[in-house]
């Protein structure tokens, strides 16, 4: 593979221009088709097997009007003690507000809270519309299903929105219409990013033009990843977060696997190589390792599929697409930059020695290896502690999906969500819809209606709809508690133990469905499979490293640092989004429970990304092991030559991650936190402390494999020049 990898490395190099053209025809190819013919990004939450998904599946069947998507208009007089029970211009304006939504296009029903007032203040209570004071008034609009609805759907409802507001009423919006369409705001994190990572390669190389070659491919990669999401949609149906997620993965890893060519490139320059066989070289080591460690993201977050969650999966593979037009990049347009710049990568430096110069930092990591060997056991225990300490709050861990009340107060769904729980209780923002199967007996139903009702965790349930036709009843039952609330859980679940007994010996079905029952259930499935996905992942890593290092007890240390580090990461979360400490300062206003999907993403994208590390440095350590066959000065020499790498990659994926927590979306927060936190621990306390104190602790035994498994193991040089040709040197540099 590293002579395929040199030849192609050598290849780019040589006939940049052509690799360069060929990279901008395929990307304005991506960018056309994806704006002319492009789908647009929906989120779905089917997953076949649930409850929840029985009910829609019910409902859907039968045409009924709860299986389309729902948003609410809220209304409140903004003057202090004008209520509509009283005002006639609010209610003009109220009914005037419903009679402009019912000109919308595909909707289904338009409640009216205004002809309930007209009867009189206690009908329009009873109804659900008007709040018991009489200052809130809140319309619900039932709009088709999701296959036959938009993005402009939601746009024209909140144009309306800007018109309704007046001087006399306050009107906000919000519920699944919203939720569903609202495209999540971009760029900020993604530039930060960037710009943070244009200043830390401009350190560590010391060279603009240098810089600008790891930015400039990553930069690239990242526009036609994201521009052939739209593409990939016909395929598997991509969730509209899944851009900015792959966005936050896709400028972390590309950035970092051109950071470890252009390194590699550059020492190879120094030794007198020709720019071309430079980079040739670059891409037969250090291309390699991204080869593989792309690989290896790629499998571990494909290994989603575990969670048997379509939208888990779909996300899964929009990352890994990002991932593989990344490596893609790295092997073949980042050498053909390498050929374009030459020698003058070394050029328009802001340091006043030359790279050739640049020991200090080598010599400074070299000295911190020697300190680390000689206190291993202290600093073993210490850091091991501390991670423990980190991974605490993992104990308390709640999983579930936040609601429009962990939003930011500047949008309107927040507001909306607010005004909704001050006048009608916080379950009025999460309804659970109960679907019946009356096909075969429909006498059931009120037995069924009253069973809800009776629960402890209900406040009101709607008059049932039947549709005898159709063999469906739809009950409408509206919790004491909030959507993300644990109790609404627990409601869900006594719901269902209940339906058996309440339905004894009839044919009939009952399932409890709504967006608030479908959270819940794909959290509960996610739950149960989290302990096989990360067992499945654990495996995969062992295996590579031991084909790839020749050992036992690499491997293994390596899947318990793992798991320290990424335990760490979940403990902050928790601390932070469920204890809230520190909330305010990343811009939220309320805890909030951790997402059920993102222990699962992060493990599988922090699986992929810390083996770029362990891969990066183990390498160089078995290197200089196999020459000098001295394992404590193989450790101390693997930190030195790869330390400032690692730490400058690491800095890079902190600030392009961290980035994306200044953005509104809760999930795309919690991620970002959670990877920022995995990666500085993972470069930090595990790569630099505590990989060469344990290392030196095991001695000889890192290295130890039984003679019979080591000959069946298949040979991996990801990091050797052995089978390259002699290199092509020059006598001076131009």
């Amino acid at each position: 593979m590293s002579l395929a990898l040199y030849r192609l490395g050598k290849f780019a190099a040589t006939n940049w221009k052509w690799i360069i053209a060929a990279w901008l025809v395929a990307g304005a190819l991506v960018i056309t088709l994806s704006r002319a013919y492009g789908s647009e990004l929906e989120d779905t939450f089917d997953v076949p097997g649930l409850d929840s998904q029985e009910a829609f599946n019910l409902l859907e069947s039968s045409q009924s009007e709860s299986a389309g998507l729902t948003a609410r208009v809220v209304a409140t007089p903004k003057a202090d003690g004008v209520t509509f029970f009283e005002s006639v211009d609010a209610q003009k304006e109220l009914a005037e507000i419903v009679k402009e939504l019912n000109k919308l296009e595909n909707i289904v029903a338009v409640t009216d809270p205004a002809a309930a007032l007209t009867q009189s203040p206690e009908m329009a209570i009873q109804s659900g519309s008007v709040s018991v004071k009489g200052k809130i008034a809140l319309i619900n609009i039932q709009y088709e299903v999701i296959e036959n609805l938009s993005v402009e759907d939601l746009e024209i409802l909140l144009d309306l929105r800007e018109d309704f507001d007046s001087e006399l009423l306050q009107v906000e919006m919000g519920g699944e219409l919203v939720n569903q369409f609202e495209e999540p705001q971009t760029g900020t994190g993604e530039m930060l990013g960037i710009l943070a990572a244009v200043i830390i390669l401009l350190i560590a190389f010391g060279s603009v033009i240098a810089m600008g070659l790891p930015i400039g491919m990553a930069a690239f990669g990242l526009t036609i990843g994201i521009s052939s999401m739209k593409l990939l949609d016909y395929l598997i149906d991509i969730p509209s977060w899944a851009p900015q997620m792959g966005s936050m993965v896709g400028l972390g890893v590309g950035i970092d696997y051109a950071l470890f060519v252009v390194t590699r490139h550059r020492e190879y320059l120094v030794k007198g190589m020709t720019v071309v066989e430079s980079a040739g070289r670059s891409i037969a080591t250090a291309g390699q390792a991204v080869v593989f460690a792309g690989g290896t993201v790629m499998v571990a977050i494909l290994g989603m599929a575990f969670s048997g969650v379509p939208f888990m999966t779909a996300a899964g593979v929009a990352t890994a697409v990002i991932v593989l037009i990344m490596v893609a990049a790295s092997i073949t347009l980042l050498p053909a930059f390498l050929g374009l710049a030459g020698h003058w990568i070394n050029r328009l430096t802001i340091h006043r020695k030359g790279y050739e110069d640049k020991k200090e930092a080598g010599a400074g990591w070299e000295r911190w290896g020697k300190h680390v060997s000689k206190y291993a056991w202290p600093y073993l225990i210490v850091t091991t502690a501390v991670l423990l300490l980190m991974a605490a709050p993992v104990l308390s861990l709640k999983l579930g999906f936040p609601d429009d009340g962990t939003s930011s107060e500047k949008v309107t769904q927040r507001r909306a969500y607010d005004l909704i729980t001050e006048g009608f209780g916080p379950g009025i923002n999460g309804p659970l819809i109960i679907a019946v199967d009356i096909s075969k007996d429909a006498s059931v139903v009120e037995s069924i209606a009253t069973a809800v009702e009776a629960d402890e965790g209900i406040s009101m349930v709607a008059p049932a709809d039947v549709n005898t036709e159709a063999g469906v009843a739809t009950i409408v039952a509206f919790p004491n508690t909030s959507p993300q609330d644990e109790e609404t859980y627990e409601t869900i679940k006594r719901l269902r133990a209940g339906f058996p007994a309440v339905l004894a010996d009839s044919p009939a079905k009952a399932h409890v469905g709504g967006i608030t029952a479908s959270f819940a259930d794909i959290g509960e499935r996610i739950n149960n499979r989290l302990l096989l996905f990360i067992s499945a992942v654990i495996l995969l890593s062992f295996v590579l490293l031991m084909f790839v290092f020749r050992s036992i007890l690499v491997p293994i240390k390596a899947a318990l640092l793992n798991l320290l580090s990424i335990g760490a990461a979940y403990g902050v979360l928790v601390a932070v989004f469920q204890w809230g400490w520190g909330l305010s300062l990343i811009g939220l206003d309320s805890t909030v429970p951790i997402v059920s999907f993102i222990p699962m993403f992060m493990f599988a994208i922090l699986f992929g990304l810390s083996m770029d590390y362990e891969v990066f440095l183990l390498s160089r350590i078995r290197e200089e092991y196999l020459i000098s066959g001295d394992n404590e000065e193989s450790v101390i020499k693997g930190i030195s030559n790869t330390a400032r790498v690692i730490t400058s990659a690491a800095l890079i994926m902190i600030c392009v991650f961290f980035g994306f927590v200044l953005g509104d979306n809760a999930v795309i927060k919690m991620l970002g936190l959670g990877l920022a936190t995995a990666i500085l621990v993972d470069a930090t306390i595990v790569r630099i402390i505590l990989v060469p104190a344990s290392m030196k602790l095991m001695g000889d035994a890192n290295w130890w494999i039984p003679k019979w498994l080591d000959k069946l193991l298949p040979t991996i040089d990801i990091d050797g020049e052995e089978g390259l040709p002699d290199p092509e040197m020059e006598s001076s540099l131009a």
